[in-house]
This record gives structure tokens, sequence and C-alpha cells, in this order.
């Protein structure tokens, strides 16, 4: 989506949702000041926009958040798709001509599949030093290789840190793909799908997106509260939603 030339202003498109929806007075979006939100409707569907202005570029971190908590407010009433961070179109007949209109089938199609589900994130890291002791209890080579190196300079030692820890890291991330599978196997019940999240940190233990039936959530949460009791000695567990579902919509133009 581009911006257009010659205009003070564009329409940032948060998401699309049922054409019946009715905007709040108070949403707020993206800008400083934030702007008020209006929905573009076509036919079946609607797009959530605001206006927003062209000389200011976009990406400061309030503006990701403001993106993020307006989708997420909406997806705990109604279903959306959401469009990736950063879409602009030049005016309300735009957003009908080269969104709304020519992906309209498609976009209904997916609201539907996700009228009465929300989308939830499990997020766990390990506690360094317990995972840490586990891997050079577990690994001899890692064991072998951290007795080299104590009481040694790190200039001395650098091939041996580098291969330890090279060692570390695949053990965490074995560690991780078995964590992750546990829990997902633990969260089935509660869960219509199950996506997982690559790591953004070396110490992640699992970032597992689930798709949930809207009231299943606190059933959802207190499973995840169980598990995290039962790993609190070695991974701090938490639980994000309901958010809008990112990893769930399926429809070409969602990002």
């Amino acid at each position: 989506m581009t911006q257009p030339a010659g205009a003070d202003h564009g329409f940032y498109v948060y998401g699309v949702v049922p054409a019946d929806v009715e905007v709040s007075p108070d949403a707020r979006g993206v800008g400083d000041p934030p702007s008020p939100v209006d929905l573009v409707r076509h036919r079946e569907i609607g797009a959530l926009v605001s206006k927003v202005p062209l000389d200011r570029p976009l990406g400061r971190p309030d503006d990701l958040v403001a993106h993020e908590q307006l989708l997420d407010a909406t997806a705990a009433e109604v279903p959306v798709l959401p469009i990736r961070f950063g879409a602009v179109l030049s005016q309300a007949e735009a957003v009908v001509e080269e969104l709304l209109g020519p992906h309209h089938d498609e976009f209904a199609a997916a609201l539907k599949e996700l009228d009465g589900r929300v989308e939830y994130l499990v997020k766990g890291r390990y506690v360094e030093q317990v995972v840490l002791r586990e891997v050079l209890e577990e690994n001899p080579e890692a064991a072998r290789l951290r007795e080299q190196i104590v009481g040694q300079s790190a200039e001395a030692t650098r091939d041996l840190r580098i291969q330890l820890g090279e060692i570390i890291n695949q053990a965490i991330a074995a560690k991780r793909e078995a964590d992750t599978r546990a829990l997902a196997e633990r969260l089935q019940p509660y869960c219509l799908q199950a996506a997982v999240r690559p790591p953004t940190h070396e110490q992640d233990a699992v970032q597992l997106a689930l798709l949930v039936e809207t009231d299943r959530g606190p059933e959802l949460e207190e499973a995840v509260q169980e598990v995290a009791e039962s790993w609190a000695e070695r991974v701090t567990l938490r639980v994000l939603g309901p958010l809008a579902p990112y990893d769930f919509a399926t429809t070409s133009r969602q990002g």
C-alpha cells in the first residue's frame, strides 16, 4: 500500500471486520496525538481506519503499540483480520477499491471462520542458572569444557568457550523443542489450532500461539497457570490474550 502524491493525509488501515461493527467514539489509533478510528464499509465487510498526516513518519514504538492495542481490543469483541503495521491508502475510496473490493469474498470467509475465536500467546523463558546447570549435568562434554575454562583467562580459552557456547545453544534448542511440544500437548484440549513462533531470545523456552474459542479463554489460562506452577523452578511462563489472530489469519493480505 503506497502513500499518494499531493495529499496531506492518508488512511491508515488496522484490520478488516464485519460491516455491522460499530466503532466506539473513544477508539483511538496511531499518531501523536492519537487519531480517531472509523470504519470504511463495503458490502459484508469493513476496514478499521484512521486519518494520518503524511508528513510524519510512522514507526514509533507508540504507533506499534497503538496498532496492536486497537486490534486486540477489537478481537475481544468481534472477529478481526489484522493488516500489517504501516499500511496507508490515499483515501476512503481507495480502501474499498484496492483492499475491500478485490478481496471481499476471501475476507468475508476468513471472518466467518474466526467468529467467536481469539488468539492467546504463551511465552516462557528459562531461568538462566537452572537451564545451564541442566546442560552441564546432562552433557559430559559441556561439563569437561567448563572445567577446563574455570580459572583461565578469556583469551587463553577462547576456542574452548566457543565450543562450550555452541554445545549450550544446541542443548537449549533441544530443550525448547521438547518443552514446546509438551506444552502444546498439555494445552491441546483447550485450543483449536496451535502455531510455534520462533525464539526471540537465546533463553526462550516457548512461544506458542493458540487459537481459542472466546468462552474457553479462562479454562486455557487456568491450564497455563498449572503448567507455570509445575515449571516454576526452571521456566518463567506467562499468557497474553485475548489477542487478534495474528498467527491464524489465513488470507493473503494479512501481516
